[in-house]
């Protein structure tokens, strides 16, 4: 059976918790910040978990984990 690749996007954009979850940084934050509100930029500071309805679909991507 030949290897699986993992997707290069995935590799750059997501990390897995210790339990298995997957951590992704929030959309919106690279330019054109001036038209959001301070409560807008405060809330999506930092990462995130993502939803479980979209975790599947990113394990797939990853078939081996990321270190």
């Amino acid at each position: 059976m030949p290897k699986l690749k993992t997707k290069s996007g995935v590799k750059k954009r997501f990390k897995f918790t210790a339990t298995g979850k997957i951590k992704h940084g929030v959309a919106g934050k690279r330019h054109r910040l001036i038209s959001h509100n301070g409560k807008y930029i405060r809330q999506n500071r930092g990462t995130s978990v993502l939803s479980e309805a979209d975790t599947a679909r990113v394990v797939a991507w990853a078939p081996y984990g990321l270190k």
